[in-house]
């Protein structure tokens, strides 16, 4: 009897030996991610998927939160549109040979999403935020989210007219007007976010609809880029509170020098009835992460990094290689 304990014992020993080992051996993982608002695939302006798809494609992208997989409906009123008609995301996953999920149930913190994925997508989390993902072994969690574009506190500060909205003067303003709008969706984002607390990493894509603290400060006022210091909530709470790292900011930190505009290529800078921003984003935790680089894809330098003609959405896309 105390014989085969021993053999028992000694067999675990080398079992648990041999997992370290294999652990030791997998060392650090590498991935390159994107989060793109699509506008429907291009449907919005009658363009086809295999536009979007060239995107992805020049990319190399391996993992991917898609906003806006459904067109806008054709009348919209700025505080109430819905997505309309069939989602391209089965469409676009094919033409890439890639898994994907519809992230489809009612909160406010979807709008048309889904993920794709050259990896294997397993369960989602119960508010359909996000999926697990098995990247070569290791456990992976990926968020995907849009937030509310109305209001729209840069328009409302600027006197530029969207909707019935009320244009707004102080920094104080705008901070309770962001929180109002997104801050349920964030609350739901922060619970959700349970879900992943034993995974390796940890991805975050989405268009917030909202500028990030990190760009509305002293330095970009002093540029003329904004009209005031703005410590905008959202991507401040995902960061403090989520404890994410903003991935574009960690390999661009000068604001001025690299504004980095995601909104949008449909009208030029000068534009008085618009105001160009960075509102889409890419987030990550996860313990030794690094941060390869960040770049911007668009329709042409030197406002992206990455230029792909033709261009088929109203934003611009962020992609980033990371290391974990």
């Amino acid at each position: 009897m105390k014989r085969m304990q021993l053999a028992s014992l000694l067999a675990l020993m080398f079992t648990a030996v041999l997992g370290f080992s294999a652990r030791a051996e997998q060392g650090a993982t590498e991935l390159t991610v994107m989060s793109f608002n699509v506008w429907g695939g291009g449907a919005n302006e009658g363009k086809d998927v295999a536009e979007t798809a060239a995107v992805i494609r020049e990319t190399g992208a391996d993992i991917i939160g898609i906003q806006e997989t459904k067109p806008e409906p054709d009348v919209c009123d700025a505080d109430d549109c819905v997505p309309t008609g069939p989602s391209i995301a089965k469409d676009l996953a094919k033409a890439l040979g890639f898994f994907y999920y519809e992230q489809t149930k009612a909160n406010p913190a979807l709008w048309a999403n889904a993920i794709l994925s050259r990896h294997p997508i397993g369960k989602a989390t119960a508010n359909d935020l996000g999926v697990e993902i098995d990247v070569n072994g290791r456990k992976v969690h990926a968020f995907n989210i849009h937030l509310t574009d109305y209001p729209y506190q840069p328009y409302q500060l600027l006197g530029i007219d969207y909707g019935p909205a009320p244009f707004l003067k102080t920094a104080d303003e705008v901070v309770k007007a962001a929180s109002t709008a997104r801050g349920p969706a964030v609350d739901l984002l922060m619970n959700e976010l349970k879900e992943a607390e034993a995974s390796d990493a940890v991805l975050l894509f989405g268009d917030l609809n909202e500028p990030s603290y990190r760009d509305w400060s002293e330095a970009a006022v002093k540029s003329g880029r904004h009209p005031m210091v703005v410590k905008y909530p959202t991507a401040l709470r995902i960061e403090q509170q989520g404890g994410f790292t903003d991935l574009l900011r960690a390999a661009h930190p000068d604001e001025v020098a690299k504004p980095a505009f995601t909104w949008t290529p449909m009208t030029e800078a000068s534009d008085p009835d618009d105001h160009h921003d960075r509102i889409d984003y890419i987030f990550a935790r996860a313990p030794k992460l690094e941060t390869l680089s960040v770049s911007i894809v668009g329709e042409k330098a030197p406002e992206a990094d990455i230029v792909v003609t033709p261009w088929p959405s109203d934003h611009r896309a962020v992609v980033a290689k990371l290391r974990f």
